[in-house]
């Protein structure tokens, strides 16, 4: 094994290591979302390692390859396509795609809570998850008029919470879980 060779398994192990060290727990068959950020390599080819965030258009621009919609793709389906659009310039590419950060991953919290804005999802998170992180609602909220907006293929839909059935246990599978993208309102 000569030294390049060495040289590029280090650092694709450290590329590795910093994903997991900087917390971004990645579920198996995580989607790429707009706003993530992850870490692209080429094996043997130490010109062709590039962290990139994907785009407001879900793409990426790696060189040699351009522009590559990465959106809704799996880090290995993005490894694939990217070598694809390499093949035109080097013989059996082996790309390697790392999600350094799970930025994409984001619910909104609006209204009449502690904390509102944006809160990461770094896995599985429910409405009452979501409520929590935002500090929990206001006393002056109107605990019956709490909504999850979603945009779905046919357009945006409104999901009520009984937010005070949930916190005395009842109706639980009321506490549904939240895509990314979701608005939690607090009137």
């Amino acid at each position: 094994m000569n030294i390049k060779s060495v040289i590029t398994l280090l650092i694709i192990y450290l590329m590795t290591m910093t994903a997991s060290i900087a917390g971004a727990e990645v579920p198996q068959g995580y989607k790429l979302r707009h706003g993530d950020l992850i870490q692209v390599s080429v094996w043997g080819e130490d010109k062709l390692q590039k962290e990139s965030l994907i785009l407001p258009d879900g793409s990426i621009t790696y060189p040699l390859a351009g522009r590559v919609e990465v959106i809704g793709l799996t880090s290995t389906e993005a490894e694939k396509k990217i070598a694809e659009k390499l093949k035109a310039f080097l013989p059996d590419p082996q790309v390697s795609v790392v999600i350094a950060n799970i930025a994409g991953n984001l619910v909104h919290v609006l209204g009449k809570v502690v904390k509102p804005g944006q809160v990461l999802m770094n896995g599985p998170m429910t409405v009452l998850d979501a409520l929590s992180v935002a500090g929990g609602i206001d006393k002056f909220a109107d605990k019956g008029a709490i909504k999850v907006l979603r945009n779905t293929p046919q357009g945006q839909k409104l999901i009520p919470v009984y937010y005070d059935q949930l916190i005395r246990g009842q109706h639980l599978e009321n506490n549904i879980i939240l895509n990314p993208g979701d608005t939690i309102l607090v009137p």
